[in-house]
């Protein structure tokens, strides 16, 4: 298999259902300091078996510093190409290698966020007697299933993932009574229970960031995570393009702002992108109300699905994101198993260095 590049502007890249493959993003992720580049994406021989659901075969690509002679390559929520399973690392490999040609020699690795369904998703052998998914095999199993029929067998699983590799989709071309309906009884109740105490969901705009990073740093105290500051979240406000719109929500009673959230419309999907809430006055179910005025602002532009943005992968409550889970499952919708962050290794003497360090450092999305 061949994969031919031919290079092009970052803001040129083609509309995608994925926010994170789009001019937009490309804007927002330079203004956070990051270079992007992008390329025109083609396999050959075409016999080759893939499927392009994700829009044009445009690849995007974020390079940033790991250390003073040293970066990485990510590719987030990419390739939107998807060969079939049995060509995935195959593809990987010689994607990556052509990849190289553009790369500096600093360059230690290419991590690709990918945003093919898990193989293991589709394996019945991995679900209980319960039916709950039982998560994938052990990283060893995963790559070498990966690096079936590659070259050099180098694709790594990283040690954790950067964007949500577990999720929940919502059909919107459903009816607001079916969404309603398909909703656990309790989710139901805690929507109109907003209502009767008094909270509102408005739009709010970049004057209104303060004290979305008031709610934000409360979030991250709860789930003992490090807080960006206000800038990345005013990047996201600040970035323009035609084929995507950002809406800032603010959900509030009479007395102060109880929850706020980010919500990206791109292609006909919008996606869950940033939420926050206070940690006080949570009986207001002020998150409840705010989620339903996204799917009818989501519905109102058009779109089919609603990507709620990262869950566990399994219904533990021992997982740290069980919550999240717990929450936005009681929304309805469809759990989907993606691969998460793979690594291929250009200077694999610099990128176990590099990997030491990644698997000691904290992160919300590790399995």
């Amino acid at each position: 298999m061949q994969v031919a590049l031919r290079p092009k502007s970052p803001l040129k890249v083609g509309r995608s259902r994925l926010v994170q493959q789009s001019p937009y993003w490309a804007k927002v992720k330079t203004r956070q300091g990051w270079k992007a580049m992008a390329f025109d994406t083609d396999i050959r021989p075409a016999a080759v078996s893939y499927r392009l659901s994700q829009g044009p075969n445009d690849l995007l690509i974020l390079c940033r510093e790991t250390g003073p002679d040293s970066f990485i390559a990510y590719v987030p929520y990419g390739p939107r190409l998807e060969p079939a399973e049995e060509d995935q690392g195959v593809f990987l490999e010689s994607l990556s290698e052509t990849l190289r040609e553009f790369l500096p020699p600093e360059c230690l690795c290419i991590r690709y966020d990918l945003p093919w369904e898990s193989p293991w998703a589709r394996d019945e052998n991995r679900y209980n007697d319960r039916g709950n998914w039982m998560g994938p095999p052990d990283d060893h199993v995963r790559e070498m299933r990966m690096n079936f029929n590659t070259q050099h067998g180098k694709l790594r699983k990283a040690p954790g993932n950067n964007l949500p590799s577990h999720t929940l989709f919502l059909d919107l071309k459903k009816n607001r009574e079916e969404i309603l309906q398909n909703m656990k009884p309790k989710t139901r109740y805690n929507i109109r229970l907003a209502g009767r105490r008094g909270i509102r969901v408005r739009n709010a705009g970049p004057e209104d960031l303060p004290v979305w990073q008031d709610l934000y740093m409360q979030t991250a105290a709860r789930n003992g995570i490090t807080p960006h500051p206000v800038h990345f979240f005013e990047t996201a406000l600040q970035a323009k393009d035609e084929g995507t719109r950002v809406i800032f929500l603010l959900a509030h009673d009479s007395q102060e702002y109880v929850a706020g959230l980010f919500l990206v419309l791109s292609a006909g999907r919008a996606t869950y992108l940033y939420g926050a809430s206070s940690s006080s006055r949570r009986n207001k179910m002020g998150t409840y109300a705010l989620q339903w005025k996204a799917i009818e602002l989501a519905q109102n532009a058009g779109c089919g699905e609603y990507d709620l943005f990262g869950v566990s992968p399994v219904a533990s409550p021992s997982h740290p994101l069980y919550g999240l889970y717990r929450f936005k499952k009681g929304f309805g919708g469809s759990l989907f198993h993606r691969q998460g962050c793979w690594d291929y290794p250009l200077d694999e003497e610099k990128y176990l260095t590099y990997r030491a360090m990644d698997i000691h450092c904290p992160g919300f999305h590790r399995s």
